[in-house]
């Protein structure tokens, strides 16, 4: 087994473990997600649903803040996990976080079926917003 394929392994394995934490009774759509850091850190985190529904997390959006928590600023590689027959890929403000600490992370939707969506940041969220456009001359 590669590398790639040990963290690819990894990864998923993290993600699945993460959905089986999700908080959702109000959608019952449980999502897992794990981050690879570009120094090899692994973080995960799952939905977190709220009654008030604005206050909720996605799974993606909780992986990453774990990781900034722990002081990590460089994404390379996101993995979303959805118990479904086909994958699902991450909401609008997840890809706008993702972009914030990996504008060049690569992202595989990965599910319970054999599909798979997988690609770089810009593939999922063209033209992006992010830190440079706030730059002054």
């Amino acid at each position: 087994m590669s590398g790639d394929e040990s963290l690819e392994n990894t990864l998923v394995a993290a993600a699945r473990g993460a959905a089986a934490h999700a908080y959702c009774p109000y959608s019952k759509f449980a999502v897992g997600a794990a981050v690879a850091w570009s120094d090899g850190t692994i973080t995960a985190g799952c939905n977190v649903e709220n009654a008030a529904w604005s206050p909720s997390v996605c799974a993606e959006r909780n992986a990453i803040q774990h990781g900034v928590a722990l002081g990590q600023r460089a994404l390379a590689r996101v993995v979303v996990y959805t118990p479904t027959p086909r994958p699902t890929t991450p909401c609008g403000v997840c890809l706008q976080v993702i972009r914030e600490f990996g504008p060049n992370a690569t992202i595989a939707c990965v599910c319970d079926g054999s599909e798979r969506i997988e690609g770089p940041l810009e593939d999922f969220l063209p033209r992006s917003f992010g830190p440079d456009a706030l730059a002054s001359e």
